[in-house]
C-alpha cells in the first residue's frame, strides 16, 4: 500500500513539472521577439513610416568675379557669383556706376583684365565655334549671356539662370579662369562677333569660390 501511494505522488509530480514547462514554452512563444541589433538607421526609420536621410553629395562648383572698371570708367564696380546645379549655372550680380540702360554682359576667352581698356580679356569665350547669338538662341558663343540693365542710379543686378554655362574646373569647356566683361552698350544679339555692345567699361577674372 505504502509503494503504491509513493508511486502515485511520484506521477503527480511528473505531470506538475510537465505542466509548467509546456507554459513556459507557450509564454517564451508569445512574447515578441527582441529587435536585432544589426538593425540599420534606414531601416528603423523606414518601420517608423519616416523617410531615412539621403546622403551628403559632392558639393556643386561656386565661382566669383569681382569686377572693376576700366581706364575712364574708375566708377564701375561690382561682383558677379556663379553657382553651378543639376542643370544650369545660375548666375547672380550687382553692379554699380554703370550708365543707365543696357549693357552687354558676357564671359571673354582670357582671364586677364590687366589692359587699360581691358582687350587683354579678348574675344568673347566660344568654344564650340557658334556665331553670336542671345542666350536665348539655339546656339550661341558660351560667353553669349545677353544684357543687364542699370536704373537711374546706375545700378544693375543680375539673377538669371544659362544653360550653356560649364563651372566644372575639370572640363575643356569650362568658364573657370575665363572674365566677365561688362560692355558701354547693348548687345543686339546678332552682329558679328560680338553683338556691336561698344567698349569694355568693367572686367573681372572669374575664380573659384569656397562653397
Amino acid at each position: 500500500m505504502q509503494a503504491f501511494r509513493t508511486t502515485l505522488l511520484a506521477c503527480a509530480a511528473l505531470t506538475l513539472a510537465a505542466c509548467s514547462q509546456e507554459q513556459s514554452q507557450q509564454s517564451m512563444q508569445d512574447e515578441p521577439a527582441a529587435p536585432s541589433s544589426n538593425t540599420s538607421a534606414a531601416d528603423e526609420s523606414a518601420m517608423a513610416g519616416v523617410e531615412a536621410p539621403m546622403a551628403p553629395t559632392d558639393a556643386m562648383p561656386r565661382a566669383t568675379a569681382m569686377l572693376k572698371g576700366t581706364q575712364g570708367n574708375e566708377s564701375v564696380s561690382g561682383q558677379v557669383v556663379f553657382q553651378a546645379s543639376a542643370d544650369v549655372v545660375l548666375v547672380q550680380a550687382e553692379i554699380k556706376g554703370l550708365e543707365p540702360g543696357e549693357h552687354g554682359f558676357h564671359v571673354h576667352e582670357n582671364g586677364d583684365c590687366s589692359a587699360p581698356d581691358a582687350s587683354s580679356a579678348g574675344g568673347h569665350f566660344n568654344p564650340a565655334d557658334h556665331e553670336h547669338a542671345g542666350p536665348d538662341a539655339e546656339r550661341q558663343h558660351m560667353g553669349d549671356m545677353g544684357n543687364i540693365t542699370a536704373g537711374d542710379d546706375g545700378t544693375a543686378r543680375v539673377d538669371a539662370e544659362y544653360r550653356f554655362l560649364v563651372l566644372d574646373p575639370e572640363a575643356d569647356n569650362s568658364i573657370m579662369g575665363k572674365a566677365v566683361v561688362v560692355h558701354a552698350g547693348a548687345d543686339d544679339m546678332s552682329s558679328q562677333p560680338s553683338g556691336d555692345a561698344g567698349a569694355r567699361v568693367a572686367c573681372g577674372v572669374i575664380t573659384n569660390a569656397p562653397q
